[in-house]
């Protein structure tokens, strides 16, 4: 686990796509997405329908290993606002398990506003914690530090004459923006003008591994 400085707090970037703040011991995620296979299997196109159950066994490791006493979903949790309804019962298991476990917090994004409670947990539009906003989406005129997720950022490279792609925070002095950590997420590159238009200039892509932060400017 790679540690580094953001707004003044010490935050851990996870190879998973989260990040772990020790100091509140609070885990922050984005992106999850549950049940995006069966709001497309409603309309006849048919995917693995295991992504709520692999996403919550990814999020359930990660709290046991970094013993967290909080958790905030920045946004789009679920696929659309019904998505916690459709829960397999063993993914309603999984997950209710988790929110009475720990403080859990949902912002709401695009996908799931309206979200109601079915599965536990806070739901809030937006967050300041300890001085730092909280939402799903950054916003561009923000002054004050923000994290968000919304644009499921990936970095794409070609190493070696192959062409790789690994999901990757974005991050200005006042800005981060998270990958997104469900398993069934596509990325939007990094460098997209809606990316950097949200962040503003002097951004630049952090890849984590287990061992270090790799950090690739972004163009402006």
């Amino acid at each position: 686990m790679v540690r580094f400085s953001f707004a003044g707090e010490e935050l851990i970037a996870l190879r998973a796509g989260a990040l772990f703040w020790p100091r509140r011991r609070a885990l922050i995620v984005a992106d999850l997405h549950f049940e995006k296979a069966s709001w497309f299997a409603r309309f006849g196109q048919m995917l693995p329908p295991y992504d709520s159950i692999a996403t919550l066994a990814d999020l359930t490791a990660l709290v046991a290993a970094t013993e967290a006493r909080e958790l905030w979903c920045l946004g789009d949790s679920f696929h659309d606002p019904r998505g916690c309804e459709r829960l397999p019962a063993k993914a309603r298991e999984m997950l209710t398990a988790l929110t009475a476990s720990l403080r859990w917090v949902w912002i709401t994004g695009n996908h799931d506003a309206g979200l109601i409670d079915h599965c536990g947990g806070e739901i809030i539009v937006e967050a300041v914690v300890d001085g730092i906003v909280m939402r799903h989406e950054a916003e561009a005129d923000e002054t004050r530090p923000e994290m968000s997720g919304h644009f499921h950022p990936k970095l794409r490279l070609n190493v070696r004459g192959r062409n790789v792609a690994r999901r990757c925070f974005v991050a200005t002095p006042a800005k981060l923006v998270l990958p997104a950590f469900g398993a069934l997420t596509g990325g939007l590159d990094a460098g997209h003008p809606e990316i950097v238009r949200a962040v503003g200039p002097g951004a630049e892509a952090l890849v984590a591994l287990d061992d270090r932060l790799l950090r690739f400017p972004l163009a402006a």
